[in-house]
């Protein structure tokens, strides 16, 4: 129940945090949201340390777990969560999701060719739904070009990010589980703290390589920081809550919950982002064809 409840919280949030992204990459670049968002969950993380007591955890801590927390901060948090930005820009919140949603084939991949698992005919109309909901909407993107506050979308940019964000989003969860070993809710939390350490450190080192002033980037004369800031905050919750959902209850039950987030998005998108998104009965159509896929791969798993 407890484990359901926090995948629920989880799914919401990063619906809610892609949903003010949106807001931000309308007038704001997407290396600006990387260098605010990812070490603004870093003090965050750390205050829960503090709450729920997880110190001694990091003596217990192997080089190895430390490693894949670290190898999965950074291809989730850096890597994933640009190409998703980038995408989110170009294609709107409600469009980049069926197209991100193809992580799950990534993991997929790894299940059939590391944990010898079969190929079978649900699993292969699960598949086929997946990559039938981005392609409904990419084949009627002539009708789809353009949302009411006048941005244009750029579709084949658009899914490649979003490509690239799967291939990221669908590659961490592995790393995770090799730094997890057979921990608990605080060994959870803990990996969730290195993760963001070692993403940040990865942003603050680019950030002093490019030679760009930290000033320049961390102002908040910009409307859209100000965006930036409540998506770093909500993308903190929902790393939070997804990994305590992870600590508290099987994959075969935090999974199912969690991808329900592509239908929180076109909930919040309507709410707050109507005039900037493209929310029809085409677009719809393919975010339902996703989504069953989704849960007849998942099914299968």
């Amino acid at each position: 129940m407890l484990g359901g409840v926090l995948a629920l919280i989880s799914a919401m949030m990063f619906a809610l945090n892609t949903t003010a992204l949106r807001r931000g990459v309308l007038t704001a670049p997407v290396h600006q949201a990387i260098a605010i968002t990812v070490p603004l969950g870093l003090p965050f993380f750390f205050i829960i340390l503090l709450i729920f007591d997880c110190f001694y955890v990091f003596k217990d801590l192997s080089i190895r777990s430390i490693f894949f927390f670290s190898v999965a901060g950074i291809i989730h948090l850096v890597i994933g969560r640009y190409c998703n930005y980038r995408s989110t820009q170009l294609l709107g919140a409600t469009q980049s999701g069926p197209i991100t949603q193809l992580a799950l084939l990534i993991s997929l991949i790894f299940a059939l060719t590391l944990l010898n698992e079969e190929l079978n005919l649900y699993l292969f109309t699960g598949i086929c739904l997946v990559f039938s909901g981005p392609t409904t909407i990419f084949f009627a993107r002539k009708s789809n070009s353009k949302t009411k506050s006048g941005v244009v979308m750029d579709y084949k940019k658009g899914y490649l990010w979003g490509l690239l964000c799967a291939l990221a989003f669908g590659s961490s969860p592995f790393f995770i589980k090799l730094g997890l070993e057979d921990g608990g809710l605080k060994e959870n939390i803990v990996g969730g703290f290195i993760a963001y350490l070692s993403a940040t450190l990865l942003v603050l080192i680019i950030i002093l390589l490019s030679r760009t002033r930290f000033g320049d980037i961390y102002a908040l004369n910009n409307k859209g920081v100000k965006w930036f800031i409540l998506t770093g905050f909500l993308g903190f919750l929902s790393h939070l809550f997804r990994y305590m959902a992870l600590g508290v209850a099987p994959i075969s039950i935090v999974e199912p919950i969690q991808r329900t987030t592509i239908i929180f998005r076109v909930i919040f998108g309507w709410i707050l982002n109507r005039q900037h998104e493209i929310i029809n009965k085409t677009v719809l159509f393919g975010i339902l064809l996703s989504v069953a896929g989704v849960y007849l791969i998942i099914y299968q798993i």
